[in-house]
């Protein structure tokens, strides 16, 4: 990987395997928890192809602040029940996520996968540039996304 380290967020869920690999996998389980717990998943937002080449777009609805985080990218890895690889662009713009250009300043993200049991876990790590001091941010939204896939798998 030629992007550095940003941060990881990992968790052990009291979840069969393949159920955690669905939450991730499929667009209708993204639709409910794929956002921090005091937020939402804007409608229509999710779409998610998870094989080599396809696409994932998630849009945060932020109220508070009036507008839309949206992230997007492509799968550049798929192992079923063991890790997803995709990249990852973030816009506040409706028309720039509607274009999905990709960008060589996306982010990787690499989201690993293990049965251990009767329980999974799951690790998320992120590669790419931020502003200084943005990386712990946003470590902290990713644990608060963690907590409501708790909640989703409890």
């Amino acid at each position: 990987m030629n992007k550095p380290f940003l941060y990881s967020v990992e968790r052990e869920y009291d979840s069969t395997i393949e159920d955690l690999w669905k939450a991730w996998a499929d667009p209708a389980a993204l639709q409910i928890w794929y956002s921090p717990t005091d937020l939402k998943v804007a409608e229509g937002s999710v779409e998610n192809v998870a094989e080599v080449g396809g696409i994932w777009t998630v849009g945060v609805d932020v109220p508070e602040y009036k507008f839309v985080a949206y992230f997007y990218g492509w799968y550049t890895e798929v192992e079923p029940l063991a890790k997803l690889v995709h990249t990852m662009h973030y816009t506040q713009s409706a028309e720039e996520f509607e274009a999905r250009v990709p960008s060589e300043l996306a982010h990787t993200v690499v989201v690993d996968f293990e049965a251990r049991g009767s329980k999974s876990w799951v690790k998320f790590s992120q590669y790419g540039e931020l502003p200084e001091g943005q990386a712990p941010q946003a470590q902290a939204g990713m644990e608060s996304y963690f907590d409501n896939l708790g909640k989703f798998l409890a």
